[in-house]
């Protein structure tokens, strides 16, 4: 055995480069390295601070600029303050003193607020949240709340016998336990608040973060536009999160731009970081120059959004990038179509800007790369290779296996037929990620890893045109890519694409070949597609004949003549036997069509693949000026006779192997269940079972199945999925890439039909009662039919629309203008639960949509972020209290008219019932109609039919809070076994943005039913009709005189109806109200306190109490009686809160004196001596007739705790009271409480909380 220093580290394989001949060049062309060219990455962000991003190797700033294009870091900054004796109070409230060697010619300072969390990763947020809580919070609260309990203990101790005042102290000790166990429970940190200043000091723009919380700007750190100096401030030693700025908008716009993930620093370390010291871990490209631009919205988890790509686009432009790396992407409802595609094409087209995106890692089946880098024509779309050594060094696995594509590397062809993966590159690389992860490097892999190795890799070529001076177009390059990647045996070219890229290669060919032919693109057409995609199985029944369109596709401006002078004589080839096309085509400047013929009888099951290629038949050696791909999928079936089964036995898998299997799914199937068995005895086998159906316009998610599985020695696994019939559908079995040693199994494919008529359920609650018809389809089906709500959906519709041009941030070339609009929406949300809001016209539309980008915002009453959401709604539920809020919805769009047309747009919001609902099934209508006997499990033969009658849900089970034009949603399962009712939930869950039924029910709601609310109106009514219409004139007056009592500030209404109606109880209510409601209430509280005991001494408290006694009341106009008396108790209460709550005042005045004039002791009179028995006796009494935490008791008892210092019980009142109404003032008497009880540690995480919860205005999008 060797020693262990004998080996050499395979460094080679840490960031792959030998793979892809970018070693081999540089090893030719050191001074190729990337020199002269600037790269854009498109990503999370890029930490200025990490290892090897700091120079390129000819000693230029390696980030020219850092732009965060998503909004996510903007402050509104458009608060103008004029600093006092060199102090600022701050939004926060904070008092921030301005150091005097600042420069600020005209003393004006734009301010803004911004919580810290809003722009930390999540990764770091979780982390610094358990070290606060760690240091901050917990030390204190167990000391505090150790004391509280020894308190308590000792206090009952020692008080065996209560009398009212220990009682009301043992209830004091007992809050304040109780609430340090609820405040430890409840414990949520707001994190830090940081207040902005930025202003211009003559010559340019500078900003200040108060990153100290304290206002001490002197420690803080002084920043200008990141592309002015390269400067950048960092958060904390703890956070080590490195942030930069942008300042916009003349000062009133400051971005705060920091990295949203770990991802795009390790993206950009792949494509070109440098180490001078270590050229070992260099990039691809260590002399190319990046341009790091934030595109993943922190508010969303970092997701892309339209507005931070066509804002990036502008960027690109502007800073004439030579490259774009884009590691991002989703699946697309339809390819190379949408607002966001149609910028990267002007940008790729118009402005020679390479364009490389990831594939995607939604492997292994066919047709599941993402857009834009396996969908969109002028991008290049990069699938992930790994090596040999790249397994030792990377993976450290035990041995060596021969290179392969990763499992999970999405695979071509595009929807449209186009091939989809472009080149492959090294899918994964221990690189630099940022500082606040507190590592250096680190491993990640996918598509993202290979895209940023083989935009490095392209850079290396780029750098060595440039050096020579050879002209390049993105058609030119990319044909040299393409026409020199090697292929990698054994792995299929729907994975790899043409190949693996060779930077040497490309080079050499790009330098050979530079003739005007090889400069332009070709247009290639088929109708609406780009390439011939046979799949379903009526398409390959027969000989088709497709017409061709190609075209030649100059540079921009490319001279007239030249576009004259073109004239190219093409031979046109293909391999397959089964493809005819012409020999010769004669191509100008204009689209020519050719015919190509696909005869696919006779091909065997599975996938076929060919390309008609065309050349220049005087440049043969150059490879194809243009590809046709041609993909044609064969199905298998399966019969009636097998039970609609497939067996597959004793299959043997080497490690990465794939086995693919196309089934042409049988008429009225509905679901299918696989079983995998492991024949091996001693190897535990991962497994990826997936299954892929397409549908036109439907992006390949809407039909997936995908399952990770260990497959155990000797055992099985069991899944099943939706499928739709009469559809080609692939299941893909594939063994793990980074499996050891082979393994055998067998598996089972079989189909399964429940079918529903209609297919979706829409029940409106007025019919009553609604038919479904079912029908076992192809064999004996168990079947137990049940619909389960699961939530309730509210529609609602703009209070506003306002349409605006944007900034500067957001004008096309050619000063082409974007504007947004801003739709508002108001709702209600009963009690706490979780909500789902989402734009139904917009939904599921991220690349291919028609507009710019939309991005909705919660905002509770006090205007606090709640949560936000885009395209995808799934992904953004929000956890909501009981309230109102409000929605802000941001649409843009380069139109205003476009916007116009859908200022009314609808939204939805969907929330979540705490448990679900069930609608009742029968057999047959006589019993669903008498509401007999419902269904319960029955078994049906093939091909017959059974109906079932569902009926409306009761009344009193419609949830809360909603009303007509709300509907219930939720599904119907129709089968009985698991695995049939599994698979009516599943979905492709493995990013779980997209959840859906198979049978969905939408239930609309109607008007509830009308209720009398009290039996005996009517007769009362009829006795009154004697009174003279004088007498209710004179009433009603009355009643209006007093309804405008209380608006008005005199006394002389109060007197003269006092006069004419003194027996009027409602009258001295107002009275009470009026005085108690007045500006200068604490000058008026005998009045107040004479008032409520005149309002007291109307009631017959007796009688009142008599009442309340009785269990049952037996007289007729029992209803009529029991409202007076409700009403006479609630006022009883009132009066008497209103009272105790202006002794209590009156109190509290006198203790403030005291405090400030204690030497004055001979203005005590026997009134102040009387005023605490009263209070303490209108407590007492109170406490009589209602429960102090009673929402109108509430303020008294706060204010009696008050007086009585007992400020445990305080906090308890005035804690419920900041539930109910959660204003600023309402939390600031709580601090108040908690640090007159000295829990320091509380009153500081709530003041944390109160700019949080209170912003001075909604957040910027």
């Amino acid at each position: 055995m060797a020693a262990a220093g004998d080996e050499q580290f395979p460094f080679q394989g840490l960031l792959p480069k030998k793979e892809t001949g970018a070693a081999s060049f540089l090893t030719r062309y050191p001074d190729y390295d990337g020199r002269g060219v600037l790269l854009a990455v498109l990503d999370t962000g890029v930490d200025p601070g990490a290892p090897g991003m700091q120079v390129t190797t000819d000693g230029k700033p390696k980030i020219i600029d850092i732009i965060d294009t998503t909004g996510s870091g903007d402050v509104n900054t458009s608060t103008l303050l004029e600093a006092k004796d060199g102090k600022i109070i701050g939004l926060s409230g904070r008092i921030l003193k301005i150091p005097t060697d600042w420069i600020n010619p005209s003393g004006k300072y734009h301010v803004g607020l911004k919580n810290g969390y809003d722009f930390y990763p999540k990764a770091l947020k979780e982390r610094i949240q358990k070290e606060r809580k760690e240091k901050l919070w917990d030390p204190v609260q167990r000391l505090v709340l150790a004391e509280a309990c020894r308190k308590q203990d000792e206090f009952e101790a020692s008080h065996t016998s209560p009398s009212q005042e220990s009682k009301l102290m043992k209830e004091e000790l007992q809050s304040q336990v109780e609430l340090l166990n609820s405040f430890e429970k409840k414990y949520n940190d707001p994190g830090p608040v940081y207040d902005c200043l930025v202003w211009h000091d003559g010559e340019t723009w500078r900003a200040c973060l108060d990153s100290s919380e304290s206002g001490d700007l002197a420690n803080c750190t002084v920043l200008r536009n990141y592309k002015e100096s390269q400067e950048y401030g960092s958060f904390g030693t703890s956070e080590m999160l490195n942030y930069s700025v942008n300042i916009y908008d003349e000062g009133n716009l400051l971005s705060i731009v920091t990295s949203g993930g770990a991802h795009g620093t390790h993206v950009a370390s792949i494509a070109a970081g440098y180490f001078p010291d270590d050229p070992e871990r260099n990039g691809v490209a260590p002399g190319a120059q990046i341009l790091a631009i934030k595109i993943g919205d922190t508010r969303l988890s970092t997701m892309e959004t339209g507005t931070g790509l066509i804002r990036a686009m502008i960027e690109v432009i502007k800073y004439k990038c030579d490259l774009v790396n884009y590691s991002y992407g989703e699946a697309t409802h339809w390819p190379n179509a949408g607002r966001i595609c149609e910028v990267i094409n002007e940008a790729v087209w118009k402005h020679n800007v390479i364009y490389v995106s990831s594939a995607g890692n939604n492997g292994p089946c066919l047709s599941t790369v993402g857009c834009p880098g396996g969908t969109t024509s002028s991008v290049i779309g990069v699938g992930a290779y790994v090596s040999p050594e790249m397994m030792v060094a990377e993976y450290s696995l035990r041995e060596k296996l021969p290179a392969n594509q990763y499992t999970w590397s999405s695979r071509g062809p595009s929807t449209d037929g186009a091939l989809g993966v472009s080149i492959s590159a090294p899918g994964g690389a221990i690189a630099s990620v940022p500082n606040w992860t507190l590592r250096g490097t680190q491993l990640m892999n996918g598509t993202s890893m290979s895209s940023p190795n083989a935009c490095g890799g392209i850079a290396l070529v780029l750098s060595g045109l440039k050096a020579n001076d050879v002209r390049y177009t993105v058609h030119s390059v990319r044909r040299a890519l393409e026409n020199t990647a090697v292929k990698v045996d054994n792995i299929h070219v729907f994975a790899q694409g043409h190949g693996i890229i060779q930077v040497d290669k490309a080079y050499d060919y790009l330098i050979q070949n530079s003739s005007f032919a090889n400069n332009i693109g070709f247009t290639v057409t088929v109708g609406n597609n780009r390439g011939i995609y046979l799949r379903d199985p009526v398409q390959v029944t027969a000989p088709s004949d497709h017409g061709v369109g190609i075209e030649p596709f100059f540079p921009e401006n490319t001279e007239n003549t030249e576009r004259i002078s073109l004239q190219l004589h093409l031979a046109l080839t293909s391999s397959a036997p089964w493809v005819q096309c012409p020999a010769h085509l004669e191509l100008m400047n204009q689209c020519r069509h050719i015919n190509i013929r696909v005869d696919p009888r006779g091909l065997r099951e599975g996938v076929h693949y060919t390309e008609v290629c065309g050349y220049e038949i005087s440049m043969p050696h150059a490879g194809p000026l243009f590809r046709v791909p041609i993909t044609v999928v064969i199905p298998g079936r399966t019969h009636e006779a097998s039970h609609y089964e497939l067996k597959f036995t004793d299959v043997h898998f080497k490690p990465g192997q794939i086995q693919r299997h196309f089934i042409e799914v049988p008429a009225g199937a509905t679901w299918a269940e696989v079983t995998v068995c492991s024949s091996s005895p001693d190897v535990t086998a991962k497994f990826v079972l997936h299954a892929v159906q397409l549908v036109k316009q439907k992006a390949y998610r809407s039909h997936e199945f995908y399952k990770f599985s260990s497959v155990p020695e000797k055992g099985s696994v069991t899944e099943a999925f939706p499928v739709l019939g009469e559809k080609t559908i692939e299941f893909c079995i594939a063994r793990w890439w980074a499996s050891l040693h082979d393994v055998s199994i067998d598996y089972t494919i079989s189909f399964h039909g429940i079918v529903c008529t209609p297919s979706q359920l829409n029940i409106h609650a007025s019919e009553g009662i609604v038919r479904l018809d079912v029908q076992s389809a192809l064999k004996y089906e168990d079947i137990a039919p049940s619909i389960s709500l699961k939530s309730w959906v509210q529609t609602l519709r703009p209070l506003s629309a306002k349409i605006k041009p944007l900034g500067p941030r957001d004008v096309l070339p050619n000063n082409r203008q974007l504007y947004e609009m801003i739709l508002t929406y108001n709702f209600h949300q009963p009690k706490s639960g979780e909500v789902t809001p989402s734009c139904p016209l917009l939904c599921e539309l991220l690349y291919e949509s028609e507009f710019d980008s939309q991005l909705w915002m919660i905002f509770d009453q006090n205007k606090r972020h709640m949560g936000s959401g885009d395209a995808y709604p799934h992904q953004y539920s929000v956890k909501l209290e009981k309230g109102d809020y409000t929605v802000r919805l941001q649409i843009r769009h380069e139109q205003s008219s476009e916007l116009d047309r859908i200022k009314d747009l609808p939204f939805i919001v969907s929330h979540r019932l705490s448990s679900a609902l069930s609608l009742d099934i029968y057999e047959n209508h006589s019993q669903a109609l008498l509401g007999k006997k419902k269904t319960n499990s029955l078994c049906l033969p093939p091909k017959h039919n059974q109906p079932f009658f569902v009926t409306s849900l009761p009344d009193d089970k419609v949830p809360k809070g909603s009303s007509p034009g709300c509907y219930l949603a939720g599904s119907l399962t129709l089968s009985k076994t698991e695995l049939g009712k599994k698979a009516g939930q599943s979905a492709a869950k493995r990013h779980g943005k997209f959840k859906k039924d198979i049978i969905s029910v939408h239930y609309h709601l109607i008007p509830s039913p009308i209720k009398n609310k009290n039996g005996s109106k009517e007769k009362e009514k009829e006795p009154e009709k004697e009174k003279d219409a004088k007498d209710e004139f004179a009433e009603a007056l009355r009643d209006l005189k007093i309804q405008w009592m209380t608006k008005l500030d005199t006394s002389d209404i109060y007197n003269e109806l006092k006069e004419a109606f003194p027996n009027h109880l409602p009258l001295y209510v107002a009275r009470l109200h009026q005085l108690d409601s007045e500006k200068e209430r604490m000058k008026r509280l005998p009045e107040i306190i004479d008032a409520a005991n005149t309002v007291i001494s109307h009631i017959d408290q007796t009688a009142l109490a008599i009442y309340l006694a009785m269990k049952t009341d037996p007289r007729p106009d029992a209803a009529t009686i029991k409202n007076e008396m409700d009403k006479q108790k609630s006022t009883l209460v009132d009066a008497l809160c209103r009272k105790g709550s202006a002794l209590a005042d009156q109190l509290l005045q006198l203790q403030a004196q005291e405090g400030a004039v204690s030497s004055d002791t001979e203005s005590k009179d026997d009134t102040q001596e009387s005023c605490p028995d009263a209070l303490m006796e209108t407590f007492w009494e109170t406490t009589k007739w209602t429960d102090l935490m009673d929402t109108k008791v509430l303020p008294f008892a706060y204010k009696h705790a008050l007086v009585n210092k007992m400020y445990g019980r305080g906090l308890k009142f005035a804690a419920k009271l900041a539930e109910e109404k959660p204003t600023k003032e309402n939390l600031k008497n709580c601090i108040q409480l908690m640090k007159s009880l000295g829990w320091t540690h509380c009153a500081s995480f709530s003041e944390n909380w109160l700019p949080v919860m209170y912003p001075p205005d909604y957040c910027v999008f």
